[in-house]
């Protein structure tokens, strides 16, 4: 499976969003805001109001910790918990 890229502001989502990768031994890159990224950078990729974490996987932008839940439900992914 592809690289998936979480988007994180430090926030509780965001270490849930790393938590799932880890559960499911996906690999994935964190980037930070303030590190790899700044907000006005966040915004005019998600959109202003966009929630973090917002998560890629490879090519393809998810979303939301919610949406790529349901991305790996939808593929069967989460069955391998």
């Amino acid at each position: 499976m592809s690289l998936a890229i979480i988007y994180s502001n430090f926030n509780q989502e965001s270490d849930r969003a790393i938590a799932l990768m880890n559960s499911l031994d996906h690999k994935f890159v964190v980037y930070h805001l303030g590190r790899e990224f700044t907000e006005k950078q966040f915004e005019e990729e998600f959109g202003v109001g966009a929630e973090y974490p917002q998560i890629a996987i490879g090519t393809k932008h998810i979303g939301s910790l919610k949406e790529t839940l349901q991305y790996f439900n939808d593929y069967g992914i989460t069955n391998r918990l």
